[in-house]
């Protein structure tokens, strides 16, 4: 039987970084960068061991960066159109090869990456890295293409604002402007840089990756990037084929089928090759980026033809509209989708002290039938920390929401580098914001610079509090791994307390998770403060679900194993005393 996954979301240039220094706009000398050799077979091992089935490499394909790689013969890149000085990795530069900041021997840089590839499989760890199809770097240009294939843009008619065939959208007449600094930004913080002059050749103007027409783009706009044209014409009609009615209920081979004999556009075939490019090195699956902003029947073609050179291809996207879901999974053979503006925005108000909890179990009977595709987070590289003032100020209000977010549904689980130990992202260092962990700049992670112990991987300098964290996270993640139950039947009876139990309220969660040899109770506290005492009742129709007879059933903890309350069960009805401290979880199991 199939068990849950837990992704580990590791922003890889900061993992292994033990430099200390960070300096706002530091240079890499300065503040230090991460490497790919960083994971080594101990801190791999460690990451497994922590409850985690696939590694999600963020920053891998080789984007724009600051720092002189032209001795490699890698062209520099201009920091009038790079977010920081590390660079955004979303404006990547050349998807055959990787970040040369990553390597230990620029040279050797896709090696390196082979290996840890390796690596990562010895440690029975699946490896995810990006791919960002709705947009490329305004400089893009591999140096490492396979035979056969062209860079994005190299055969375009820049005479014509669109063609099905061209990777770009263009303003013919038009050269590109840098757009206008506001608020006092400046490029490198207003650091003298040769290429740092206001200016970036770009003639004719392309359109710009969040969909801005303009030829000097807003400094909000995602001016570092270019959008690709996957075939849908400026007036928004489509260039291809559309999935017949009824495609969304055949399987990835049939979607294969439909394409095979289908002229698709251009940018089709460049992401396709990409795709099957790293799935061919090893690449267990990817993380497409704002997914909903590329055409869905893109999506069938890809995904297709991924899943047939893998089958168990690890395949997830970022679509933030409810409305898009189905379409996304069904029609797009997405695999798993971000659940953002539903569950992670509903749990965030609860953390915060603000949100009920009886807006929790709606949100699961609204997906029940697309549940299993949508990935629970409380944290990644776009979201704060929950320990930051901003979030909720305090690693330990992640605990109740974490067991929510990791037990709720047969979903994966996710979880960002530096959550385990409460990380709080305070650093300013330069362009990212405090409170989220940059993205764009060099520099290291404190809670994570402390557990890689230079380079022991054992927590040697981590606080007391950071270890204990870890520790629950573990048993957490461990649990969900081999639990029968949580990938089998659910059923909300908060609503059901909440409307029949004394002192049971809007602040705590309880739900029940069962399969054929498993049965749990899982209750959650989100109050800092406060400790409750209630009978929970478990509703007839449940009783019987669960095939409980009258009588009494001993319920163990699963977390910690130091709470084991009595079920009793009569005349069809259940009841289990539950004291529950502030910010605590039970995950109880009933011994039959």
């Amino acid at each position: 039987m199939k068990k849950k996954e837990v992704v580990y979301q590791v922003f890889t240039r900061l993992f292994g970084n033990t430099n200390t220094n960070n300096k706002p706009w530091g240079t890499l000398e300065e503040n230090g960068v991460g490497k790919f050799n960083d994971f080594t077979d101990k801190a791999l091992t460690e990451i497994k061991d922590l409850g985690v089935t696939h590694i999600w490499y963020t920053g891998v394909p080789h984007h724009d960066v600051i720092t002189d790689y032209t001795k490699y013969g890698i062209s520099n890149d201009d920091p009038d159109v790079v977010k920081g000085r590390a660079g955004s990795p979303y404006a990547v530069k050349d998807y055959y090869n990787v970040n040369p900041d990553l390597a230990e021997n620029v040279d050797n840089r896709l090696q390196e990456f082979e290996a840890l590839i390796a690596r990562s499989h010895n440690a029975d760890l699946k490896v995810i890295i990006d791919i960002v199809p709705n947009h490329v770097a305004r400089n893009y240009q591999s140096l490492t293409n396979p035979e056969g294939t062209s860079d994005f843009g190299e055969n375009d008619d820049t005479t014509v604002t669109y063609h099905v065939n061209n990777n770009f959208y263009y303003n013919p007449g038009e050269a590109f402007i840098v757009p206008e600094w506001k608020n006092g930004y400046q490029p490198l913080g207003g650091e003298n840089h040769p290429l740092a002059d206001g200016k970036f050749e770009e003639n004719p103007a392309k359109w710009t990756g969040n969909g801005s027409r303009a030829s000097q783009p807003d400094m909000n706009d995602w001016y570092e990037t270019v959008k690709v044209n996957y075939g849908v014409r400026p007036d928004g009609t489509k260039d291809f084929d559309e999935l017949p009615e009824g495609f969304e209920d055949k399987d990835y081979k049939a979607h294969f089928e439909f394409w095979k004999d289908k002229v698709v556009p251009d940018s089709w075939v460049k992401f396709k090759d990409i795709a099957l490019y790293w799935t061919a090195k090893g690449v267990d699956g990817f993380r497409f980026d704002m997914a909903e902003m590329v055409p869905v029947e893109f999506w069938s073609y890809m995904n297709s033809n991924i899943k047939m050179a893998n089958p168990d291809a690890f395949l997830l996207a970022e679509v933030y509209n409810p409305s898009l879901y189905r379409d996304y999974i069904k029609k797009g053979k997405m695999d798993y989708l971000y659940d953002k503006v539903q569950l992670y925005d509903t749990l965030k108000h609860v953390m915060q002290g603000h949100g009920k909890t009886d807006n929790i179990p709606p949100i699961q009977e609204g997906l029940k039938d697309i549940e299993h595709h949508m990935l629970h987070f409380l944290e990644n590289h776009d979201e704060q920390r929950i320990a930051s003032p901003d979030f909720a100020g305090d690693a330990l209000k992640g605990k109740p929401a974490m067991v929510v977010s990791a037990t709720i549904s047969t979903s994966p689980t996710m979880v960002y580098f530096g959550q385990e130990f409460g990380e709080k992202a305070e650093e300013d260092l330069g362009f990212g914001d405090p409170t989220r962990t940059s993205i764009f700049d060099y520099g290291s992670v404190p809670t994570v610079v402390r557990w890689v112990n230079n380079k022991q991987f054992d927590g040697g300098q981590s606080t007391a509090e950071e270890l204990e964290l870890r520790d629950f996270y573990k048993r957490l993640l461990n649990f969900t791994i081999k639990s029968s139950a949580l990938m089998g039947n659910y059923q909300d009876i908060h609503l059901y307390n909440q409307q029949h139990t004394e002192w049971y309220n809007d602040k705590v969660l309880s739900f029940v998770r069962w399969s054929d040899d498993e049965q749990l109770i899982i209750i959650s506290n989100f109050n800092a403060e406060n400790t409750y005492g209630f009978e929970l009742q478990l509703p007839e129709d449940l009783v019987g679900k669960l095939g409980l007879k009258d009588g009494q059933y001993e319920v163990k903890d699963q977390l910690f194993g130091n709470y084991t309350p009595v079920l009793k069960v009569e005349n069809g009805k259940a009841e289990v005393r539950i004291d529950i401290k502030p910010l605590e979880s039970f995950i109880l199991k009933i011994k039959n």
